[in-house]
């Protein structure tokens, strides 16, 4: 494993560790201080400890290379487990809302004083996890989604911090339910985009950023090329893109083919940043110009392309 992962897996550890002691340290503390915001942030909290496990499982998981069972490798354990996790987001901010509105309807005292302190320990440990694992998290939609939860919570105790305050100030407690309210809705609201994100993988959409036409016509404008079809482009991975296609060429010595396919592949790995591919070469058999005479006055035959023996080139 190189440094890279070595380093990321401790900073995983370590976050999930902060994280399972602030989610019991607000769970306490909500209880205690009769504050449902701290309590719906514990549970954010604990959650995103889930979040952390899943994704250093998936981290370790998605390092191991690819086997005779497996043969793309185990990419899209990450993506699995970003995935599950921001479903099971979804019923827990549904029932912050609903815990919320009782609150709402019919509020309790709460002890801010506690309640800020908590809240305010809360944000240093929140946004020290979120800026860990932002260092880390470019083009990891599984270390994403972790950054994702506790960016969120952070700005969440944040929240609860100022909220607290105001309470102290007004005597309205109806606030630490209106506080749960915007909670619930950051949760909600990470977690849909996630859920978009990760459902576009898993059933192999066009990866974000990518354009298919544009990939067509770059090949095209390849000197030998006349024409691209049956394409496809999807995702292995948060971050590892893969594609098929047909090209259809002239008949050409097999050694121009192939440096027309080192060319097309240098164009995807470079431009769009697709790394792994199988091409299909099909040629032209033109003998007589499409728009030249035979004789006897009639026009030549349109030339027909044919299917020529499979020239595939594969990059882990």
């Amino acid at each position: 494993m190189h440094r890279h992962d070595l380093k990321t897996g401790a900073v995983l550890r370590t976050s999930i560790i902060l994280m399972l002691a602030l989610a019991a340290a607000e769970a306490v503390a909500g209880y205690w201080t009769h504050s449902l915001a701290l309590l719906s942030d514990a549970g954010h909290n604990f959650t995103d400890t889930v979040a952390l496990v899943l994704a250093w499982f998936a981290f370790r998981w998605q390092a191991r290379p690819p086997d005779e069972v497996k043969t793309y490798g185990y990419h899209r354990s990450g993506v699995l487990a970003a995935f599950v996790n921001a479903l099971a987001l979804v019923p827990l901010s549904l029932y912050i809302f609903y815990e919320a509105y009782q609150r709402l309807l019919h509020p309790l005292p709460v002890h801010t004083g506690w309640m800020m302190l908590v809240a305010g320990a809360g944000f240093v440990v929140d946004a020290s996890v979120s800026l860990a694992l932002l260092r880390r998290a470019h083009g990891d939609v599984n270390l994403r989604t972790a950054f994702v939860h506790t960016a969120a919570d952070a700005a969440s105790t944040l929240a609860i911090v100022a909220g607290g305050f105001v309470i102290q100030q007004t005597g309205l407690f109806q606030i630490d339910a209106l506080l749960s309210f915007l909670i619930g809705g950051l949760i909600l609201w990470s977690s849909v985009g996630i859920l978009r994100e990760t459902l576009n993988i898993l059933l192999e959409g066009l990866p974000h950023g990518i354009s298919l036409d544009a990939v067509i016509a770059a090949i095209t404008q390849i000197e030998g090329v006349t024409e691209v079809h049956d394409v496809h482009i999807w995702s292995l991975g948060s971050s590892t893109h893969a594609m098929s296609c047909h090209v259809t060429i002239a008949d050409i010595p097999p050694s121009e083919s192939n440096e027309i396919l080192r060319r097309i592949n240098q164009l995807l790995a470079e431009r769009f940043h697709i790394s792994h591919t199988t091409i299909q070469f099909e040629h032209v058999e033109c003998d007589v110009p499409a728009h030249c005479f035979v004789p006897g006055g009639e026009p030549a035959a349109a030339p027909q392309p044919r299917s020529a023996e499979p020239q595939e080139k594969r990059r882990a």
